[in-house]
């Protein structure tokens, strides 16, 4: 059965968490370098945005979560590049990861799968389309022409290595606030609280139909889910036991692929700035949207251009705690439909 590959950043998000934990940062850089795939994303890239002098120490990571399976041996550069092959894939989670550039707060900002936007070279399409069309380079390309804003690193995963994740954890506690029927899979998710298997995680995160707000409330479980299993991670790393520790970064790794440039030094300097951040301080929440509507047959998202670029150019500018507190309304709340 197919399933919606979700996450995109969880990878980054638990090399944060288990690089901060004393005596594993040796294995880190050792299971990055032979096992992380690396694929040459920026390399020919024209007309990209520059990035504003008083956010020059800020970081942008694109990160994606696509529907294919890494696995086998990990290869790198051209190779990696020469094995992706167009309308193979699909990134049907998109997220970008803003750092400011004090360290002090982070925000990932979802853009729906199903916005429509424009496709360098390809014309107008959903946004999923690019990695499907011209992989994490078009993606790339799309994502900077979309916000103006310059993207610093990519890194995507597939859904597999969630599902897995999941279930060493021990499960993904979510909260349902009201009973709600999934009737593409026939699927009711009650009232309560719910400790789910990897593979239940994804179905949750699956789910549009029954839901009020459609696949604009499928994000928002995305985002939640994201959170959980953070939550799980920095409660089951524990420095006692480095073996749970190796065998989390073992399934990251094994499922991870990263820009050419996203070194395992960088990687440890991103966990360490992130591990030393208040889980308060990294605030999710969606791109403005103007509404829903239709191309052709498609069902589409109509993004909110105005507010957009208003949210865009705090981003540039490394504004973004001023812009959600003029916005509060937009970051995904401690519970979801």
């Amino acid at each position: 059965m197919k399933k919606t590959r979700i996450w995109l950043g969880v990878g980054i998000a638990f090399v944060v968490l288990v690089g901060a934990v004393t005596g594993t940062g040796w294995y880190l850089a050792h299971r990055l370098d032979r096992q992380v795939r690396t694929v040459d994303v920026f390399a020919g890239l024209e007309e990209r945005p520059e990035a504003a002098g008083e956010a020059a120490g800020a970081l942008n990571i694109l990160l994606l979560g696509t529907d294919g399976r890494t696995g086998g041996k990990a290869t790198t550069g051209s190779e990696a590049t020469a094995s992706w092959t167009p309308g193979e894939q699909r990134a049907d989670t998109m997220m970008l990861l803003h750092l400011s550039a004090d360290r002090r707060s982070a925000s990932v900002v979802s853009i729906p799968r199903d916005s429509w936007v424009r496709i360098p070279g390809h014309g107008k399409a959903k946004v999923n389309a690019a990695f499907s069309q011209g992989g994490p380079k078009l993606s790339v390309q799309t994502v900077e022409k979309l916000t103006g804003v310059r993207i610093d690193h990519v890194a995507w995963v597939d859904w597999a290595g969630f599902e897995e994740i999941g279930d060493l954890l021990g499960g993904v506690e979510v909260y349902i606030p009201e009973t709600v029927h999934d009737s593409a899979r026939h699927r009711t998710w009650t009232k309560g609280t719910h400790l789910l298997s990897g593979e239940e995680a994804l179905l949750y995160v699956r789910q549009r139909y029954g839901l009020p707000g459609g696949d604009l409330d499928r994000v928002k479980r995305q985002q939640y889910v994201l959170r959980s299993i953070l939550r799980g991670l920095r409660q089951s790393v524990d420095p006692k036991n480095p073996k749970k520790a190796y065998d989390l970064l073992d399934i990251i790794t094994r499922h991870l692929t990263v820009d050419s440039g996203f070194s395992g030094g960088d990687l440890r300097s991103l966990a360490l700035d992130l591990a030393r951040m208040p889980s308060s301080d990294l605030t999710f929440f969606t791109a403005p949207v103007a509404g829903l509507g239709k191309e052709g047959a498609q069902s589409v998202v109509r993004l909110d251009k105005r507010e957009g670029r208003r949210l865009w150019a705090a981003m540039r500018e490394d504004d973004m705690d001023a812009w959600l507190a003029e916005n509060p309304e937009l970051v995904t709340g401690g519970t979801v439909s």
